[in-house]
């Protein structure tokens, strides 16, 4: 589903702890980081493309989480021809996206990369707010820019003497390999501190 310029409807995802740090994700088996994003399917709004990304991308439900803003309207990026496949170069141009700022509720452990079988991430960390837009795609960065400047107006202040129980862990989370992630009826009453690397 293209516009008449040639750019796909999408949603971006900044989720956001309650130390205003951002969750930053691991592309499958490439050096690159980026948040959650995906197309947004005929018929559905921004809305619900987003929370249906949010859980195909990371396991994450609705109840997991809060809107806090959403960017005022569509950010655009081109996408350079050798990453477009040849049957559709010269129709398609990008992506547009509405960018939605979200806030966690529910814990690290309910995060799950591994629930659909096309993950699109392979470790996770929470990260400050201003991330190196260096290990994003290239062309990917402007958006970036753009969409953390404008939702930056929502930030609160850190929620004072709330700290996740593995503050430490600073580190990536392996938590695509960690049996902790293994189908479970509450994953999150047994799961053990994810793998840091």
């Amino acid at each position: 589903m293209l516009d008449r310029e040639g750019f796909r409807p999408n949603v971006g995802i900044i989720l956001l702890n309650a130390q205003n740090e951002v969750w930053w994700g691991k592309r499958v088996r490439e050096h690159s980081w980026q948040f959650p994003q995906g197309g947004i399917k005929h018929g559905e709004t921004p809305e619900q493309a987003m929370f249906r990304e949010l859980e195909e991308e990371i396991g994450l439900k609705a109840e997991h989480v809060k809107i806090i803003g959403r960017t005022r309207d569509w950010l655009r990026y081109e996408v350079p021809d050798h990453f477009i496949k040849r049957e559709i170069r010269g129709h398609y141009r990008g992506q547009k996206q509405i960018w939605f700022l979200l806030r966690m509720v529910g814990r690290d452990c309910d995060v799950n990369l591994r629930l659909t079988s096309h993950p699109e991430f392979d470790a996770w960390r929470w990260h400050d707010y201003w991330v190196p837009l260096d290990v994003v795609i290239e062309f990917k960065r402007d958006v970036y820019q753009q969409a953390l400047k404008e939702l930056s107006r929502f930030l609160a202040r850190p929620h004072a003497g709330h700290r996740r129980p593995d503050a430490a862990a600073k580190a990536e989370h392996v938590s695509s390999d960690h049996p902790g992630n293994a189908q479970q009826a509450d994953p999150c009453e047994s799961a053990t501190p994810p793998t840091t690397k």
